[in-house]
Parts: structure tokens; C-alpha cells; sequence
């Protein structure tokens, strides 16, 4: 559907005033909420992804396509609602106790709803005990950022807080930023660690789809 492969381009490119008047204008013309999220904007945005793994793309370019699809997302997610359409899965996000670096964090948040996940996004400079406050029944990830290595230790310090509250059995644990590596995450018991917001959204959608809280998209 033409009106579909525009809304990818547009995000791609960036418009975020033409993804503004372009998401109405589908809504209009009865394509469904659904259909322009999974059809049109998630492809844009997987694009994006691709072209930062990619080395064809920046920070800048994906801040642009972030902001576009803030756009999109802020006109469709009351219809998205009124269609009972649900989240590919739930995802508290926030860059650890010490470090109050948000851009990488706010690029993982927004390649996360580009895959269709709900956002909790609670912030930076985030102590343990507040991760496991926010931890509410339907939240499956618990990602977390650091970009300053002094402050990694409070990603395992969030973990242990986690496990002491008896949520550990029933969250994943994701974790990126700067200085973490694999190496960090295993070393920390978590199940996923993602190397740049693309990587990060891929690897939330196998976490999710490995459990059996898994949500299911309305139709």
C-alpha cells in the first residue's frame, strides 16, 4: 500500500511533520492502527536499524527517525488502545544509579516501541532498589544502561536486588551502554546484552518470545 511505504521512507528520512500528517490521513482511509504500526512504521524503523549496524547511519539520523516515530506513535497509540491491539511485550528502561547519560538509553527506548514493545522508560541515575520498585506484574525486561564503566557495578547490584525480591525467576535481564561487552553481562547472570539500540530491540523480541508470558498482537 503506497500511503504504507511512504510512512517507512518518512521515517527513515526523518519527517517527523509529514509522519505527523500522514498517520491521520491513513487512519482516515480506514488502514488499521495495526496494519500502519506492523506495515509501516515498524519497517522504517528496522531499516534505520539496519543502516546504524550497518555503518550507514548515526546518531543523528536515528535521533531524527526517533523523533518521527515519537510522532507517529503519539497519533496511533489511542487507536492502537480503542482496537485492543497489544503490546509485543513490556520493558522497564533506565540507565543505572551514577550515570546520567540518556541518549543511548532513549535510542534503545524508541527502536523498542518501533518493535512494538510498551516502554517503561524511569529515567537515569537509577538506584537498584528503584528498578525493582517499578517491576510491575506485566513487565518481562528489565534493561538497563550504563555509559560510564565506574558505574557498571550497579548493574549487577540491580540484578542481586532482583533475585533478593523474588523477581528474577519471572524478568530478563538486558543490558548495553559503552564500556558493558558480553563478557560484562554473562559475568553479571544477564540474559541478554545488546551492542547498540538495533541489536537491543532484536535481542527483547527473542527474550520475549522465549517466554511464556508472551504477548500476542489483536488483529
Amino acid at each position: 500500500m503506497e500511503i504504507l511505504e511512504q510512512l517507512s521512507k518518512l521515517i527513515q528520512a526523518g519527517d517527523q511533520v509529514r509522519v505527523s500528517e500522514l498517520v491521520p490521513q491513513a487512519l482516515a482511509g480506514d488502514v488499521s492502527p495495526v496494519t500502519i504500526l506492523e506495515e509501516g512504521l515498524i519497517p522504517g524503523m528496522d531499516a534505520v536499524g539496519e543502516g546504524f549496524q550497518a555503518g550507514e547511519l548515526f546518531i543523528p539520523e536515528m535521533l531524527l527517525a526517533a523523533r518521527a516515530m515519537h510522532a507517529a506513535l503519539d497519533v496511533l497509540r489511542p487507536r492502537l488502545v480503542e482496537v485492543g491491539a497489544k503490546p509485543a511485550g513490556k520493558v522497564l528502561l533506565g540507565t543505572v544509579k551514577g550515570d546520567h547519560h540518556d541518549i543511548g538509553k532513549d535510542l534503545v527506548g524508541i527502536m523498542l516501541e518501533g518493535k512494538g514493545f510498551e516502554v517503561i522508560d524511569i529515567g537515569t541515575d537509577v538506584a537498584p532498589e528503584k528498578f525493582v520498585e517499578a517491576v510491575d506484574d506485566e513487565i518481562q525486561i528489565v534493561a538497563m544502561s550504563a555509559l560510564i564503566s565506574s558505574t557498571m557495578p550497579f548493574m549487577q547490584e540491580t540484578v542481586e536486588a532482583l533475585e533478593k525480591a523474588g523477581l528474577r525467576d519471572r524478568v530478563k535481564v538486558m543490558v548495553g551502554g559503552g564500556p558493558v561487552g558480553q563478557d560484562y553481562a554473562d559475568s553479571i547472570g544477564a540474559d541478554a546484552y545488546g551492542r547498540d539500540a538495533a541489536v537491543a530491540a532484536l535481542k527483547a523480541l527473542e527474550l520475549v518470545a522465549a517466554s511464556p508470558r508472551q504477548h500476542e498482537v489483536v488483529r
